[in-house]
């Protein structure tokens, strides 16, 4: 890779690698997975970024990677022991406001969603993707992420006593 197109990598690493890790981090509910996951993407992007860098949006492409490597893994994984996901986030301990429980208690529920109703969720509210947007990145129908989206948000308005998940999740 020629130096402009490292710094250009290196750039992209340190500009959205927060964000990247935020997504992965809520399709699967486990921080050290999520970390995994972002580098294994940074390391496929690395390989291909002269084609990716061209793209016009690079972040939608590497998101996907990363979207996909937790759906892989995820089908690697089933019927094998799983360990349960911690109860707590990755980041410090509660300041006491109802906002950071009702957040909680949302990321405990999006825990209990299956991984592709979390991943409609994560991308369309969280990552404020449209639901076209939301359908190509995941090869899904509009119609299907709709759907998805509906039931999930029910599941968590069921799990967070009647709260609106979507004020959440932005």
């Amino acid at each position: 890779m020629d130096a402009d197109s490292e710094r250009a990598f290196e750039q992209f690493v340190r500009e959205r690698s927060a964000a990247l890790f935020r997504t992965a981090y809520l399709v699967t509910g486990d921080a050290h997975q999520a970390e995994d996951l972002v580098q294994s993407a940074f390391e496929r992007a690395y390989r291909r970024w002269r084609r990716i860098r061209s793209l016009d949006y690079p972040e939608a492409y590497v998101r996907r990677m990363v979207v996909n490597l937790a759906n892989d893994r995820r089908r690697f994984r089933r019927g094998r022991d799983e360990v349960a996901l911690e109860e707590s986030t990755p980041a410090g301990g509660p300041d006491g406001t109802a906002l950071v429980d009702l957040r909680q208690a949302l990321l405990v529920g999006l825990r209990q969603l299956p991984v592709g109703m979390r991943t409609v969720l994560v991308l369309r509210y969280w990552e404020g993707l449209s639901e076209a947007e939301v359908a190509a990145e995941l090869g899904r129908s509009v119609g299907t992420v709709k759907s998805q989206a509906s039931r999930g948000l029910e599941r968590l308005r069921q799990l967070s006593a009647g709260q609106r998940p979507t004020e959440l999740l932005c």
